[in-house]
């Protein structure tokens, strides 16, 4: 049974910065597309970044130039790296991966979530 899990959110105080980490674990040969989502307490689940099998990023406007993405396809393990972090970052970061698409256009594509991990950014 493969698992995802989510490393890395904490209590930071604004203009600090986050590294979170997404392990897989159980038999997987390797995933496809990968993704960071959030969800803020009554908002929907949001795509932070995203990356392709291939290694093509997208990061959402609302954190780019702030956060990226990067990952070790061959360890199944995927980063978010946060810096600048404001209070409206403050969420619930999810990492979800593909086996069976190139980049994750729909929450439905992904096959595997984490279960997630708490950032909380506030002075």
């Amino acid at each position: 049974q493969v698992q995802l899990v989510e490393s890395g959110g904490c209590l930071v105080q604004p203009g600090g910065s986050l590294r979170l980490s997404c392990a897989a674990s159980g038999s997987i040969l390797s995933f496809n597309a990968m993704g960071w989502y959030r969800q803020a307490p009554g908002k929907q689940r949001e795509l932070v970044a995203r990356i392709t099998g291939g290694g093509s990023i997208n990061t959402a406007d609302a954190v780019k130039g702030r956060c990226t993405i990067s990952r070790d396809k061959a360890k199944n393990t995927m980063w978010l790296q946060m810096n600048s972090l404001r209070p409206e970052d403050t969420a619930v970061y999810y990492c979800a991966a593909s086996v069976r698409v190139d980049i994750l256009r729909y929450e439905s594509q992904s096959d595997y979530w984490g279960q997630g991990t708490q950032v909380t950014v506030s002075s």
